[in-house]
């Protein structure tokens, strides 16, 4: 049926939301009182005499509010509610039930049905206007939300593609995943639980004889940590080795500053920069890759695991201060001696305080009988341990924490 002519200014001065309304009895006398009240109220009001004819009317007509009578012949009005709130639209339609039921229990039921507010029959202009009233003030809340939803949409997408390019910059610190240095081979892996991660693991060399390996793990996790591993990248990059505080340049040439010294001077660096309440763990090694002789510095970091060529294992480090949160904090200097075949293992704690699925941490004796059972040689080593992990922890492939690591296989040349 074809609504009555309306006052659209009046509409919306009395509601704000509800201009539109459909009217749903079985009763013609009903209809005809309903529709008098809420055209002179200046609605456009749209009237169908059953629940069917009530549908194919909202196939083409979106109502914002409905009245409906409960009790009609075939389909009811909590039939009706029931498929109204099943229809493919944009905004919501408040739905006001008509009956003479005042049941708790029977209200409970209209209610599950979907209906938002009850008049009882006959129906009171005033008590009519007031409902109106309150479903146009619900409405105007949802319609408020729906666009500060849109609006934090578009926000978190704008958010979403900068964080996606910050992967794409913090993945390009690790430009190689593996590296041949003469016979010895070094492998990295570098996995972020979220976007962007705080581990950062890496390696530089200015000859074939020496090299530097690092594994660092930033407090923190999003952005923050991120754009500091960015930092440090810049510090221990191998790049531009006259910028990489681990080098010293004399006159003679280029040499490995001791781990210690590299330590204390990040150290002093992150110290001194009042901005920054950021710290980190790190474990840094140089390997003499003729000799097999290894100088490291753990500050904080987990213990790197020695894997020996004939299976033995066993955690070397005693742990040390973080960098960033003493600055005048010392560094002590450990040293070790690879054999042929020896691989050295540094990670970050992602690995061995990764939960497992009976809820305890993996720890050092689980990372021990880990490494062990992994397969293959350099980044397929590596991969394999990852897999491995995830499969044991709670959440399968899903990282608590970044999860980093570095491996260095060392085979001395036998042509030297």
């Amino acid at each position: 049926m074809l609504p009555h002519a309306y006052d659209s200014a009046a509409a919306g001065e009395a509601t704000g939301q509800i201009r539109r309304i459909l009217v749903v009895d079985d009763s013609q006398m009903q209809r005809r009182i309903l529709c008098a009240m809420l055209r002179q109220w200046g609605f456009e009001v749209w009237q169908a005499d059953s629940g069917e004819a009530a549908l194919r009317l909202c196939a083409d007509l979106l109502p914002d509010a409905v009245l409906s009578d409960w009790m009609m012949p075939g389909m009811d009005g909590l039939d009706f509610c029931r498929r109204f709130r099943a229809l493919q639209r944009d905004s919501y339609g408040y739905f006001i039930l008509l009956t003479s039921k005042s049941d708790k229990g029977e209200i409970a039921r209209g209610l599950d049905a979907g209906a938002d507010d009850f008049l009882t029959k006959p129906v009171d202009a005033g008590e009519l206007r007031a409902r109106i009233n309150a479903g146009a003030r619900i409405l105007a809340m949802q319609r408020q939300l729906s666009d500060t939803l849109g609006e934090l949409r578009a926000a978190y997408d704008a958010v979403d593609r900068d964080l996606r390019q910050a992967r794409t910059i913090q993945q390009a610190l690790v430009p190689q995943r593996s590296r041949v240095f003469g016979t010895s081979r070094v492998s990295l892996l570098l996995k972020p639980c979220g976007h962007v991660g705080g581990d950062l693991v890496g390696m530089f060399s200015h000859c074939d004889r020496k090299l530097g390996l690092y594994s660092l793990d930033v407090s923190g996790h999003g952005i923050t940590s991120a754009l500091m591993t960015a930092r440090i990248a810049g510090y221990l990059g191998g790049d531009f080795p006259d910028q990489n505080i681990a080098l010293d340049r004399i006159l003679q040439g280029t040499l490995f500053r001791p781990p210690e010294d590299v330590a204390q001077r990040l150290n002093a660096r992150l110290s001194a920069d009042p901005g920054v309440v950021e710290y980190l763990t790190m474990a840094y090694a140089v390997a003499d890759l003729q000799t097999g002789r290894v100088d490291l510095v753990q500050a904080g970091h987990p213990p790197p695991l020695l894997l020996r060529a004939d299976g033995s294992t066993e955690f070397v480090g005693r742990g040390g201060l973080p960098i960033g949160l003493i600055p005048q904090a010392r560094y002590d200097r450990l040293s070790l001696w690879l054999k042929p075949g020896d691989r050295l293992l540094l990670y970050s704690d992602g690995i061995t305080e990764a939960t497992l699925r009976d809820g305890t941490l993996l720890d050092q004796d689980g990372l021990r009988m880990l490494a062990r059972t992994c397969q293959g040689e350099g980044t397929e080593y590596l991969d394999d341990l990852f897999w491995r992990l995830t499969e044991a922890t709670r959440h399968g492939a899903r990282l608590e924490d970044d999860i980093s690591a570095a491996l260095l296989e060392f085979a001395p040349d036998q042509r030297r």
